[in-house]
Parts: structure tokens; C-alpha cells; sequence
């Protein structure tokens, strides 16, 4: 969310942002918000004048009853009345006037870097660098849940009848292959020196609201009945909401923290075949990284954390590429946002496995996210990205794997977490 005090003095850069994010629909919401703004500080400059009034005649009443002046007193009384009621509409009219702010500010996307790509859509996005060579073997690959149905890992029927289209069941070795990947994925970051943590699975609606926009939560989130609870659709969420109102000290910042959790998205809308089987799904696992840090370090650490999973990557033999997300797809709050895109070579292309986002003050703007500095209190920057998410991360595992026997191999790093296995039969 931007900042009052910056949109009131740089209207025109807030719309020309807007514009360079193609939402041209909402460039009338800032002189929307302008005009209430101006409602609002009007209405708390009446409504301040009186209260200094009410204190004031309070205490001339008070002398006045101490010098037995009783007449002048209670006409001076049916004034303090009168204002209390016009203090009292008042009071509502800044209320509301808050509350229709907050609603517009919220919808007006944040203010997107200037080393952002312009366009449209994801179409529009930029490869920044490639990692590892891509190969496409001689044999044929086949279909991801074909590979695992062959060596007995996968039952999509079954999860059919139990749940639904968009889960599944994963048995013997992929299972242990799945859970494998996160906790070697989970180690990898505890070695980097960030902290291990398990959070709440569901959260509240002021902390969905306080991280993503309100068409990202329509799309996303489930909701439990009768409960102001959410499933949580990344541990993202929830380690954010970790800090809500809250003021940090400056010494103890950055706050560098790797979750795992299972993850819950609707995925609203119908895809084609490379997005079946186990790719876009309802039920997720994975292993997430978050940074909440100054903002003149929000930068470095965009550049680390997106380099976290590239590495990773990279120690499974898997090829990726890094993608600059254009500023048409940037969701709202994000300022800036680079994909990691792994290789497949069945499809002789490479598609997304993770994201990472560096959302600048918004989510701490929403959520009253605070540092304590020498020269004091201001918002912090939040930052955010997947360091590894089976089973979708299991399709490039898979491909990048496959042995023309059908067998997979298993690479050295993660033999440990597989019994000492070499490969999987």
C-alpha cells in the first residue's frame, strides 16, 4: 500500500505507474482518494478545533462554578452540548472517510522499480541468465504422472474418489523421493544461515488481507466455514504475518526465516495438458524463504534469495533460467519479481518452479510491520521466494533424471535423504 503523503504530493507519478502497469480502470481511484483525503483532513481540523474547545470551555465552566457564576455556567454547558453532538457526527464522518481511504488505497497497485520491464503480460517477461546446459535426449520422454505410474508412485484415481479433480495420492519411492527434496531443500537453507520454522497452516483474514491483494485472495485462498480462518496458499503468508504489528529493532533486522508447509490454492479456471497431472494443483507441499529487512537492503537480498534456489537447483543437475517478471504481470503489492523457470526437455522448454518477489513496504504498510531506528520508527521491506515446491519441482526432477531404461538416477546431494539410494527402479 503507498503511502498517503507520497500519492498526495505525486499524483501523477502514482497514475504513469498504473498506466505502466496496463490498469488504466483504476486511475480514476486517485482522484478518488485525493478528494477524500482532502474530506478527511478537513473533517479532523473541525473535529481537533472543537475538542480544544470542549477542554476549554471544561475548565472555564469549572472556574466559573468555583466563583458561584451557576448562570453563566450553564449556558456555557448547552454550548459544550451542542458541540459534543457536532463533535460526535464528526467523529463518524472521520470513521468512514478512513475506512473509504483505506479501501481505495488498497487497490492502487505499489510503485513498481524502475528496473522493471514494461509489458503487457507474462509474454512480455525478460530471461535474465540461463544455468546449466540445457539437454534433450535421444530417447523419448514421456508424460510426468506416466513416469511415476511406472515405477508404481502415483495414484490419481484413487485421489479422484476421495477429493477430486487436483490431488493425488504419491506412493513408495516418489513419496520418499518428495519428501527427500524437502528436507535436502530444507538443510541447503539452514546452511545459509536461515532459520527453521513451521508455521500456522491457517490465518486470519486482517493478515490475507495484509499480504495480497483482494483479487489474488478471491483466486487463492479457501476459506473455512463459520471461522475467520484461511488455508494458507504459501507459508509466505503466515511467516509474514509472523510480524504483524509489530515494531522491530533495527539491530535485529534482517530476519531471514525458511518455512516448510503444505500449501492450499482454488487454481480457478481450466488448463491445458502440460498443466495436469501433478503441475497446478490444490494441494502442494513447500519449502519457502522470507526476509524482513531495512529498505536499503531490500535489494540485496532480492538478489541472494532468488540465487538460493538457482543453486539448489543446480545441485540436483537441474538447468534453470531466471525470468524478470514485466510490469504487467507484477501483482500489486509486488515491486519488483523474478521467476526461476527449470528445463524441460520432454517439452524442450523451460516452465516456472518458483518465484521471487521483493514487495517493498507494501505488506508492512497493511499489517503495521515496524522498525525501531536511531532516527525513528519506519516500515520495514518484506521479501519472498520459493526455495523448492513438489511435486511440480518432481516434473523436472523427473525429466532431467530419466534414464532411457526407465530408471531415475539419483544425484549425490540428495542420496542421504534417499537411504544411500543411486537410483530409483
Amino acid at each position: 500500500m503507498i503511502d498517503i503523503k507520497f500519492l498526495r504530493e505525486n499524483p501523477e507519478v502514482v497514475k504513469q505507474n498504473i498506466k505502466n502497469k496496463f490498469q488504466e480502470y483504476k486511475l480514476e481511484l486517485v482522484d478518488q482518494v485525493i478528494a477524500l483525503d482532502i474530506e478527511s483532513r478537513n473533517t479532523k481540523q473541525e473535529a481537533d478545533t472543537l475538542r480544544a474547545d470542549r477542554n476549554k470551555l471544561s475548565k472555564e465552566i469549572g472556574g466559573l462554578m468555583a466563583k458561584g457564576e451557576k448562570e453563566a455556567a450553564e449556558k456555557m454547558k448547552l454550548q459544550v452540548a451542542a458541540e459534543a453532538d457536532r463533535l460526535s457526527i464528526l467523529s463518524e464522518k472521520e470513521k468512514e472517510l478512513e475506512e473509504k481511504i483505506t479501501d481505495i488505497m488498497m487497490r492502487i497497485p505499489q510503485i513498481i522499480d524502475p528496473s522493471v520491464p514494461i509489458g503487457k503480460d507474462d509474454s512480455e517477461n525478460v530471461e535474465v541468465q540461463k544455468y546449466g546446459d540445457p539437454v534433450v535426449p535421444s530417447f523419448e520422454i514421456p508424460y510426468h504422472t506416466e513416469i511415476m505410474e511406472k515405477l508404481k508412485g502415483i495414484d490419481l484415481e484413487s485421489a479422484r474418489k476421495v477429493a477430486g479433480n487436483g490431488f493425488y495420492y504419491l506412493m513408495g519411492d516418489i513419496a520418499r523421493l518428495h519428501s527427500a527434496v524437502i528436507s535436502y531443500a530444507r538443510d541447503f537453507m539452514i546452511d545459509r544461515g536461515f532459520t527453521y520454522c513451521i508455521p500456522p497452516y491457517m490465518i486470519r483474514s486482517n493478515v490475507v488481507t495484509g499480504v495480497m491483494s483482494f483479487a489474488e485472495m478471491d483466486a487463492m485462498m479457501y476459506k473455512i466455514e463459520g471461522e475467520d480462518l484461511y488455508l494458507i496458499g504459501t507459508s509466505e503468508h503466515s511467516m509474514i504475518g509472523k510480524f504483524i504489528d509489530t515494531i522491530l529493532e533495527e539491530d535485529n533486522l534482517p530476519q531471514t526465516l525458511t518455512s516448510y508447509s503444505p500449501c492450499f490454492r482454488k487454481e480457478k479456471g481450466a488448463h491445458g495438458l502440460e498443466e495436469r497431472g501433478v503441475y497446478r494443483i490444490h494441494q502442494f507441499e513447500k519449502q519457502e524463504m522470507i526476509v524482513v529487512c531495512k529498505p536499503e537492503d531490500s535489494m540485496y537480498w532480492f538478489e541472494k534469495l532468488w540465487q538460493n534456489t538457482v543453486d539448489l537447483f543446480r545441485t540436483l543437475d537441474i538447468p534453470v533460467r531466471t525470468l524478470e517478471c514485466c510490469s504487467g504481470d507484477l501483482a500489486d503489492l509486488k515491486v519488483k519479481s523474478v521467476d526461476v523457470e527449470a528445463w524441460s526437455p520432454r517439452q524442450n522448454k523451460y516452465f516456472e518452479v518458483g518465484s521471487c518477489s521483493n514487495l517493498g513496504d507494501a505488506q508492512a504498510r497493511r499489517l503495521k510491520i515496524r522498525v525501531n531506528g536511531d532516527d525513528g520508527k519506519y516500515y520495514a521491506h518484506t521479501l519472498n521466494n520459493t526455495v523448492v515446491a513438489p511435486p511440480r519441482m518432481l516434473i523436472a526432477f523427473l525429466e532431467n533424471n530419466l534414464c532411457e531404461d526407465g530408471s531415475i538416477k539419483i544425484p549425490e546431494a540428495l542420496r542421504p535423504y534417499m537411504g544411500g539410494k543411486t537410483e530409483i527402479r
